[in-house]
């Protein structure tokens, strides 16, 4: 029984899979989505709400419609690897969307992705790309969701257990 548990772990973390990335916020949820081979990740939309809950019914919308078939939600980890209340919330927000949804829940580590997200918009940005501030902000979270949901499906980042 434990060889089943840790092969359906492996294929459920490795096997090629169309994925939703959740960057969790409370005013703002990004979303990303992989192609269906699991390979390449693309922002695809943030969703404005006034608490998190709100975002939970369009988000099982999109992984029906899409034919998702696993969730991947970054966690907001502090800088020295503890687990604070925004991942808490985080966590308890992806379990939430995964018990809904029937598919599996990965966390990840998501602490730089702003920052990343930050520095692939004023690249694109500096090539020539026309964004205004507000067009920007508006973006941001969906591309963090991309740069962690690409990294996990490179396998630079490793599931969270809590």
């Amino acid at each position: 029984m434990q060889n089943f548990i840790l092969h359906f772990a492996f294929c459920i973390l490795h096997f090629p899979m169309r994925t939703l990335g959740i960057d969790y916020g409370t005013r703002r949820v990004g979303l990303a989505q992989s192609d269906e081979g699991g390979k390449f990740a693309t922002p695809v939309d943030v969703l404005n709400v006034s608490s998190p809950e709100l975002a939970i019914e369009p988000i099982l919308k999109r992984i029906k419609d899409e034919g998702i078939e696993r969730i991947v939600v970054g966690l907001p980890l502090n800088m020295d690897d503890s687990i604070g209340p925004g991942a808490r919330d985080a966590a308890a927000w992806g379990k939430i969307i995964a018990e809904r949804s029937g598919k599996p829940l990965v966390l990840v580590d998501e602490r730089l992705s702003s920052f990343m997200a930050e520095q692939h918009l004023a690249d694109r940005k500096r090539a020539g790309g026309k964004m205004t501030r507000g067009q920007r902000k508006e973006r941001l979270d969906a591309h963090a969701a991309a740069d962690f949901l690409q990294a996990f499906l490179d396998g630079r980042l490793s599931p969270i257990e809590l």
